[in-house]
């Protein structure tokens, strides 16, 4: 036997109220909303583009960082809220986590991890991936690494951008790459500041002006953007371009 989802419009008084308890991290006011309406818990409300957000959605939506996370996190879970529950009708399937990784709140990723989320839960926008992926895709690297800290699966892209180079080593050292495999990496070791990395990928064979095919920035394009002086320095020194303007 399978309950029905339930739907509500944004601007349904009690979306409404269920949204500002949430956002305001007003227990009580959440947990009396509940006791009348136990449905909410696992509602989708949605909004005027048809796109649905369940109520920990709606609590790690942009930019995040609400108060009394950890209290919401855990009243709407005892209540049946799906903790892994995607975007209802949008392009993505990102989860609850994936957002808060997405807005750098590290306080409800730990809510949410620790309530029984999935952090390998697939969906990322960037890359269909985990919640890891929508953090270090946005530049969001706090998140990034309290991911890395309770345990997420890496990639070489990840790591880079993160300047693990333990992890980097080892995976280059058990098998060589071909250039376009390290290219990407290179790149993000450039967005994310991570010199030790960039140069050990250069190494490797990564091209120095590998252009991201989501934005046609080339490695010294990111960093001068991501204003990591160190960086652009030795990009400038090795010879790195900018993409051309306009073509």
């Amino acid at each position: 036997m399978t309950t029905e989802t339930p739907r509500l419009r944004n601007h349904d008084p009690l979306a409404v109220e269920l949204t500002a308890a949430v956002k305001a991290g007003e227990a009580e006011r959440l947990r009396a909303l509940l006791a009348s309406h136990p449905e909410l818990a696992r509602c989708v409300v949605v909004d005027a583009k048809g796109g649905g957000r369940s109520p920990l959605h709606l609590l790690a939506d942009w930019p995040g960082h609400n108060p009394n996370a950890a209290a919401i996190v855990q009243i709407l879970a005892a209540a049946g809220a799906d903790l892994d529950a995607p975007a209802d009708a949008m392009w993505h399937r990102e989860t609850p986590l994936h957002w808060a990784a997405s807005s750098d709140d590290v306080a409800l990723i730990d809510a949410l991890l620790d309530a029984g989320a999935d952090l390998e839960h697939e969906g990322s926008s960037i890359d269909g991936g985990s919640p890891l992926s929508s953090a270090v895709g946005y530049g969001q690297w706090a998140a990034a690494r309290r991911l890395v800290e309770r345990g997420a699966r890496t990639a070489l892209w990840q790591e880079a951008a993160l300047g693990m180079m333990p992890e980097i080593v080892r995976r280059l050292e058990s098998a060589a790459l071909p250039a376009e495999e390290v290219s990407g990496p290179f790149w993000n070791a450039c967005r994310g500041g991570q010199l030790a990395a960039a140069k050990y990928l250069h190494e490797r064979g990564a091209d120095l002006n590998w252009p991201a095919p989501w934005s046609g920035q080339t490695p010294l394009d990111i960093a001068e953007q991501a204003e990591h002086r160190e960086v652009v320095a030795w990009l400038l020194e090795r010879g790195a371009t900018r993409a051309k303007q306009g073509s």
